[in-house]
């Protein structure tokens, strides 16, 4: 078996709410719009982050994201801060630099990046 696409999905109670908040975080709005509740933001050809209203799971998903580039992790973080979106900083971890974010639900979104 060959996997050849991955989506992340966060689980929200209200999807406006969290388009919101994602859209920030993407610097842009959804790529796509597949049905009603859930939206969709292609970041590759084969990746991507799903954000799904259902209330039941809302607030216990964990998505990590990798960026590529020095400095990229820091300047999200600073966009983020300047645009309302509170996080605790930059912070190093396992060889890498970390940015945590809780999104409107409590759902962790961590971004990694050299």
């Amino acid at each position: 078996m060959e996997f050849s696409r991955v989506l992340a999905q966060a689980a929200v109670t209200d999807v406006e709410v969290a388009e919101r908040w994602y859209t920030a975080l993407f610097d842009g709005p959804p790529t796509t719009r597949p049905m009603g509740g859930l939206l969709e933001w292609h970041l590759t050809p084969t990746a991507g982050v799903q954000v799904w209203c259902d209330a039941e799971r809302a607030g216990r998903s964990c998505v990590v994201l990798g960026v590529a580039g020095a400095g990229v992790v820091d300047a999200l973080a600073t966009r983020l801060a300047a645009a309302g979106t509170a996080h605790g900083g930059v912070e190093p971890g396992g060889g890498a630099r970390l940015l945590r974010l809780t999104d409107p639900d409590g759902n962790l979104v961590v971004v990694t990046g050299p």
